[in-house]
């Protein structure tokens, strides 16, 4: 006991020195001893007197730090872990309002600046990817993480807000809630102990005595939680077994899913939609500024004014298709022919964000054959009660829906996708015992972040991307 307290006392005694570049910048405190760790950026040694720009992570700017003994920066080579005290010193230079004077340096982690990947001159998006592990030592790959952070947070307080409550759902399911079956089927290395007791060879090679996936989406188990806690929500990875190479694929990725309870307004949906993606698009954040500095001003220019108190606009599916036909009519300009009753392409999707509308749309009103089975149906009986939100450069980046309550008329829809009703029986129950009307929708968080800062390929957008064919890490 007595030396886990002299631990205690001795990580202490610095009184709370050790500081975040990023409160050291923000706080910009002068005349005060300071000590910071952080990677070395760049160095430059002079006859009498030394400079290195250090960063943390934590913010999108370096610390200068001073060496007015040059010796001491001797050791200093890029991409070298460091921790550094000093005094914090007003700088007399342009671009920042404070600088380290440093009196010591303790090399922590040395790095080869001959065979260090992370050079200064300009890296490809393919070369950071082979060097996954060490891309964000790089000031773009940085901020979208901390974009990411700054997002998910925006997200969480509009969801507290509106008394949502936040749930851990499964990763590993008994169902592919889309129906569409690309899902990556989970095993056990080994083979299970007979002692298990399983009747059969065949049962025993399944963990769960039934076959297991990986989960493409948290919708059914929400829409479980929704019928007692009325309003929850996720942000979970998801995974999907589909080959395509588009820049807005991953096969594992993360969704941000809600559903809430006694709602049976396809308009409502949409309403919190936009007002969530608005709480994101007007937070202030100094990694989206970094990340847009070379961007097109365009897109710029149609993310500001998707962020104004203009609503944004929605038309029904059937609505969509007619004006796609027109155009198509007139300039023959896209490669697949728009029709009634056959998918939006990623081409129409744009046009109709990018060219009609300017800016996002909600698309509603899908024929039932193109969507899943949980979707409610209109009284129509040809489309369902759902929406996708486009957005221009990027195409669909939300799905909602109102779920269908009607418990016959599920049954029916499962057996129209060939779905077992056994197999959906707990689904089924929802709405036996107490069901309501309700709803919810599915976010794609990587899709969102590349809207957000203008970067193209959803795999600069996560840490560590995988795809078909590929994963280092």
């Amino acid at each position: 006991m007595a030396s886990i307290f002299r631990r205690f006392a001795s990580s202490s005694s610095t009184g709370g020195l050790v500081q975040s570049i990023r409160r050291v910048l923000s706080e910009q405190q002068t005349d005060v001893p300071v000590q910071v760790h952080g990677w070395v950026k760049s160095v430059r040694v002079q006859k009498r007197v030394a400079f290195a720009m250090i960063q943390d992570g934590t913010s999108t700017e370096s610390l200068q730090v001073v060496f007015q003994n040059p010796i001491l920066a001797h050791r200093l080579t890029n991409g070298a872990g460091v921790r550094l005290t000093g005094k914090l010193c007003a700088s007399p230079g342009s671009g920042q309002a404070v600088e380290l004077v440093a009196d010591t340096v303790d090399v922590l982690g040395e790095c080869d600046p001959a065979t260090y990947p992370i050079q200064k001159q300009s890296l490809t998006v393919e070369y950071l990817r082979d060097n996954a592990h060490l891309r964000t030592r790089t000031s773009a790959s940085a901020a979208v993480l901390r974009l990411r952070d700054q997002s998910q947070k925006a997200l969480s307080n509009y969801f507290s807000r509106h008394d949502f409550t936040y749930a851990h759902t499964p990763i590993i399911t008994s169902l592919d809630s889309e129906g569409a079956g690309e899902t990556f089927r989970i095993a056990p290395v080994k083979p299970l102990p007979s002692s298990l007791g399983h009747s059969s060879s065949a049962q025993s090679e399944e963990f769960f005595s039934q076959p297991a996936y990986l989960t493409v989406s948290s919708q059914l188990h929400l829409e479980a939680l929704a019928n007692s806690l009325s309003r929850v929500w996720t942000l979970s990875p998801c995974f999907r077994a589909e080959h395509s190479q588009t820049s807005r694929h991953l096969a594992e990725f993360w969704m941000l899913e809600a559903e809430w309870a006694f709602t049976d307004d396809l308009d409502d949906l949409c309403q919190v939609v936009e007002h969530l993606i608005k709480e994101v698009l007007r937070m202030d954040s100094p990694d989206r500024r970094l990340l847009w500095k070379e961007g097109n001003k365009q897109k710029q220019e149609l993310l500001n004014t998707a962020a104004s108190d203009k609503a944004w606009p929605r038309i029904t599916y059937t609505e969509a298709i007619q004006e796609l036909e027109k155009q198509n009519a007139a300039t023959g300009q896209f490669k697949f022919n728009p029709q009634w009753g056959k998918s939006l392409s990623s081409e129409h999707e744009r046009w109709l964000a990018e060219d009609l509308v300017r800016g996002p749309v909600f698309v509603t009103d899908y024929p039932v054959e193109l969507k899943p089975f949980y979707m409610r149906l209109n009284d129509d009986q040809k489309t369902v009660a759902c929406f996708d939100l486009l957005v221009p450069f990027l195409g669909e980046l939300v799905g909602g829906s109102l779920r269908e309550e009607r418990l016959h008329l599920l049954e029916q829809a499962l057996d129209r996708h060939s779905l077992s009703r056994d197999a959906y029986r707990w689904y089924l129950d929802l709405r036996q015992f107490g069901g309501v009307p309700h709803g919810g929708f599915g976010l794609g968080f990587e899709r969102l972040i590349s809207w957000l800062s203008g970067i193209e390929n959803v795999r600069e957008c996560i840490a560590m991307p995988r795809w078909a064919g590929r994963m280092l890490l």
